[in-house]
């Protein structure tokens, strides 16, 4: 048996240790191929718990309920407002901890609640690469990490999930939308809606991987290189730099180092 597959086995074998799980979805590659073979494994024992904020899209949002419907999965949607975290909407550098601190103890009262003693969540080991204070909470909370623990990588999991037939095999990676803003740039409910439409307007056009970026008045765009041309189309230029403006911006650019994933988090210790 190759290492790609015995490392499946090593993640199912934990699961089965575990014995129930309430997973944190967001319908991104990794919770979606950890929910799908979760629940695959455990069934009514596997259970999915999905965040509703101000830093989800509201596509993210469907796709999971959409998911979760269709593979029979018990959903449970949990409320949050991050903008009341205290700290949060200064978007220090360890803005992700504070949220992930509260949203994962969210998630485990509610999971406890319904008789589940583990949440799992969906980190890899590509993960320990960048600048994640998040992971520290999960640390502190003993949140558990399976697909971390079977030793998967990013293109691991898109492989199994591709021989799964799952449809998140070849999605590209996301990240909630409060990634979008230099640190120290307050973050608000409108600077964060303007966000999702800007990267809805890109994503209508048929671009892949889009992030908006926030700095002050400005918008930068990051797309992959092979779709620059894309974007630099005269109409296309004008339909998008238009549309940015309307939403609030004052100047659109486009960064030609391209997408680049946790760009905000250059010269970030990790």
């Amino acid at each position: 048996m190759d290492e790609l597959h015995l490392k499946k086995i090593k993640l199912e074998e934990y699961l089965k240790e575990l014995g129930s799980v309430a997973v944190a979805f967001s319908a991104g590659v990794d919770s979606t191929f950890l929910l799908k073979l979760a629940h695959d494994l455990l069934g009514e024992k596997a259970i999915a718990v999905t965040t509703r904020s101000h830093s989800v899209p509201g596509r993210e949002l469907q796709e999971a309920e959409t998911f979760c419907k269709a593979e029979g999965i018990r959903q449970i949607i949990v409320e949050t407002d991050e903008l009341a975290i205290d700290g949060f909407k200064e978007n220090p550098p360890d803005r992700c901890y504070l949220c992930k601190r509260v949203l994962f103890t969210r998630m485990m009262q509610e999971a406890a609640e319904l008789g589940f003693a583990n949440v799992v969540e969906g980190s890899n080991l590509d993960d320990m690469g960048d600048y994640r204070p998040g992971m520290r909470a999960i640390t502190e909370l003993k949140v558990k990490s399976p697909l971390k623990e079977a030793e998967l990588t990013k293109a691991d999991i898109r492989a199994l999930s591709r021989e799964l037939g799952l449809p998140t095999w070849e999605k590209p990676s996301y990240a909630c939308l409060s990634t979008r803003f230099a640190y120290g740039e307050t973050i608000t409910k409108e600077k964060l809606s303007m966000v999702e439409k800007a990267e809805d307007k890109l994503y209508g056009l048929g671009f892949r991987q889009v992030r908006v970026r926030v700095h002050g008045d400005i918008a930068r765009i990051e797309i992959v290189p092979s779709e620059f041309s894309k974007l630099v189309q005269p109409q296309t230029v004008d339909e998008v730099n238009n549309y940015l403006l309307e939403l609030g911006f004052r100047y659109v650019t486009m960064d030609l180092g391209g997408y680049q994933m946790g760009s905000m988090n250059k010269g970030m210790v990790k």
